[in-house]
C-alpha cells in the first residue's frame, strides 16, 4: 500500500475547515485547479468520496467527518511537537511525577516545594502502585516516578534511580507511651504500628529478631498516611521515618523515643532516558545530588 501523502492530506484539512474551495486556495496562495487535484488525488489514494458540492460550498461526507478527524488530531500533535522542541523557559510543559500510593505525603511536598513555588510551570501528580507508574514512565506519560524501592534489575537500561533521600527510622508516639528505659521494655509492653512488606519492616523483623523480643503489633498498614492517623489517635507507637509525622513532632503532640533502631528507608527519584527530559526535573534532581 503507498504511503499517505500528507501535503493532500493538510490541504483536505484547509478546505475542510472553511467549506470553500475558493477561499482556501486564496489564504494558502495556491491556484484553485491546483487546490482541487490536491483533493481529487487523496480522494483516489482513499478511494471514497470526501466532499459533496452544495451551491458553492463543499459539504463533508461521513467518510469526510472521520478522515477530517484524523487530520485534526494528526496535525494538533505535530504542532505540539514543535511546540515542545522550541519552548522557551518561560512556556514549560507541565511536570508530570508518578508518587507511589503509599509514599509520605509530607516527603512528597518537600520534593516537590521548589516546583510548586515556581510561577512558570504546573504539576500534574498521579499516584499509583510501582508498576503501573514505571509503566507509565516507561511510555513517557510520566516525567519522574518516587518510590522507595528502586526498579528490579531486570529492568537495567530502562530506569535509572536516582537516590535523593535517605530517612532513619524511629520510633514515634504519646510522650506517656515513651518512658520505657529500654529499647527492648519499648517493644515489648507497647503496641506498634508498623508497615507492611517494605524495608523499614524487613529492617524492623530483624531488630525484633536480634533483641529476642515479641512485639505488640497494634496494626500492620501500607499507607503512611494511615501510620500517621494511628499514631495521632495514639493506637500504638509508630515505626517510621520522622518526616511521616513532622507536622505531630512539630507541634509536641507526638515525640521521638531516643532509640537508635539502624534502619534507615530510602527514597528514589526513578527517571527513563530521555532526549528532553523535563528542565524543572533537571534541576530538581541536580539539587538532591549536591
Amino acid at each position: 500500500m503507498d504511503n499517505l501523502n500528507y501535503h493532500h492530506l493538510r490541504y483536505f484539512r484547509e478546505v475542510a475547515h472553511d467549506g470553500n474551495l475558493t477561499r482556501t486556495a486564496e489564504r494558502v496562495n495556491l491556484a484553485q485547479s491546483a487546490l482541487s487535484t490536491q483533493i481529487k488525488q487523496l480522494e483516489q489514494r482513499l478511494g471514497f468520496q470526501l466532499f459533496q458540492r452544495e451551491g458553492r460550498k463543499l459539504i463533508l461526507t461521513e467518510v469526510g467527518r472521520i478522515v477530517l478527524d484524523h487530520a485534526d488530531r494528526i496535525f494538533r500533535t505535530g504542532e505540539k511537537m514543535l511546540a515542545t522542541l522550541n519552548r522557551s523557559s518561560h512556556e514549560l510543559a507541565p511536570i508530570r511525577i508518578g508518587a507511589m500510593s503509599n509514599l509520605s505525603r509530607n516527603f512528597q511536598l518537600q520534593f516537590l516545594r521548589p516546583v510548586l513555588a515556581a510561577k512558570n510551570v504546573d504539576v500534574v501528580l498521579k499516584s499509583g502502585s510501582p508498576s503501573l507508574l514505571l509503566e507509565d514512565l516507561k511510555s513517557l506519560a510520566l516525567d519522574v516516578v518516587l518510590t522507595t524501592e528502586p526498579p528490579d534489575r531486570s529492568t537495567a537500561g530502562e530506569f535509572t534511580a536516582h537516590r535523593i533521600a535517605d530517612q532513619p527510622v524511629s520510633i514515634h508516639g504519646t510522650p506517656q507511651r515513651l518512658s520505657h528505659g529500654s529499647l527492648r521494655a519499648l517493644l515489648a509492653n507497647e503496641p506498634l504500628v508498623i508497615p507492611t512488606e517494605n524495608s523499614i519492616r524487613t529492617g524492623f523483623d530483624s531488630l525484633v529478631a536480634r533483641l529476642d523480643v515479641t512485639p505488640r503489633i497494634a496494626a500492620e498498614v501500607d499507607d503512611m498516611a494511615m501510620v500517621r492517623l494511628l499514631a495521632r489517635e495514639d493506637i500504638g507507637l509508630a515505626i517510621a521515618p520522622s518526616v511521616v509525622l513532622a507536622d505531630e513532632i512539630a507541634s509536641g503532640r507526638l515525640q521521638t523515643a531516643p532509640f537508635d533502631l539502624k534502619i534507615i528507608e530510602s527514597f528514589y527519584a526513578v527517571t527513563t532516558p530521555r532526549s528532553f527530559p523535563h528542565p524543572v526535573l533537571r534541576d530538581l534532581l541536580a539539587d538532591r545530588a549536591e
